[in-house]
């Protein structure tokens, strides 16, 4: 079996040490590689990840392409097959901090409206216990179970260190207090999106993480918005919901105004380093930027009511109707 060429060796190291790279980064390490522009060797190119995913194969890992769903860009990394968190996350992550993250995931994934994201408070009122009794399937046991002290714990301080460690690590995202997937989620957890019956992509039948809701409330079709603006910007597209027919409020032309995977109001793929997770800017319902620890006291919100504590479970902004999801879409 012939080994793989220093070429080769160069494009899986610069995945592993750099991670994640966007599409156009990572041809254009292969153009310099190589001397071939992938645009005109497209050939060239998939036969040199075939080759090197043949070889990744015996150690359960894969080369493999992912669209970030909130900026609609596609990303290349290396991935580990192992099912498992705790090898997909590594050796530098305690079992608390993997189990505090499952949690996140879960959350996000979990929201009725689609959103893609939940708040930072939603975040960090995450319980580790509910996490461990979920795996340990207590209610088959017929007894109570005792909670590790790791996880009884694991302080907020625990909680923020470990939500700036995984938003460098590009596994979440975080943009103006609200916590969402990173690409190195969108690029590993393929399989478990699968297991954990995620809703599809009606288009590309891919998770669908963040993605617009159909109209009718009757109907679970969701859509990522770049398949929408692939499908409706077809001429000869008629503009409904292709699961029940109904009609679908989309505005094309506002949406070319945006350059393709130029979203402005989606999440970045990671947070600048060094950047307090605790202290950022947030909008208050004046208009005027707060810049408000996030321990502190909620601002009170447009109709709503003041909160001096976090209380744990909450979430509102996450847990809503598919009513509310629609309301908050069209305005």
């Amino acid at each position: 079996m012939p080994t793989l060429s220093w070429r080769q060796h160069t494009l899986i190291q610069a995945l592993l040490y750099r991670g994640p790279l966007k599409e156009n980064d990572f041809k254009s390490l292969f153009f310099k590689v190589t001397g071939k522009s992938a645009a005109n060797h497209q050939s060239m190119f998939n036969e040199y990840l075939r080759k090197i995913n043949e070889e990744l194969a015996y150690v359960q890992f894969e080369l493999r392409a992912c669209r970030n769903q909130y900026d609609g860009k596609v990303y290349y990394g290396v991935v580990n097959n192992v099912s498992d968190e705790q090898s997909k996350l590594g050796t530098k992550y305690s079992v608390p901090q993997i189990a505090f993250y499952k949690g996140v995931i879960e959350a996000i994934v979990q929201d009725v409206a689609a959103l893609g994201c939940i708040s930072t408070i939603d975040a960090l009122n995450i319980r580790l216990e509910n996490q461990f009794l979920a795996g340990t399937d207590s209610q088959s046991q017929g007894g109570s179970v005792q909670i590790p002290a790791a996880f009884r714990n694991f302080s907020m301080s625990q909680k923020e260190k470990t939500l700036e460690e995984l938003v460098k690590d590009q596994w979440l995202s975080l943009t103006d207090v609200k916590i969402g997937l990173g690409v190195r989620s969108f690029l590993d957890l393929r399989s478990w999106f699968r297991s954990n019956e995620v809703p599809p992509c009606e288009v590309c039948n891919e998770a669908a993480v963040k993605a617009e809701l159909c109209q009718n409330e009757g109907c679970n079709v969701r859509t990522h918005q770049y398949c929408l603006r692939m499908k409706f910007s077809q001429r000869k597209a008629e503009k409904v919901c292709p699961g029940c027919g109904t009609e679908w409020h989309y505005n094309i032309a506002k949406a070319e105004v945006v350059d393709e995977g130029e979203d402005a109001s989606a999440p970045p793929e990671s947070q600048q380093p060094g950047e307090p997770l605790m202290r950022k800017r947030r909008r208050t319902c004046g208009g005027t930027d707060a810049d408000t620890p996030l321990t502190r006291n909620r601002p009170r919100t447009c109709g709503g009511t003041d909160s001096d504590t976090l209380k744990p479970g909450s979430s509102q902004s996450t847990r809503v109707t598919r009513t509310s999801a629609r309301l908050r879409s069209a305005s």
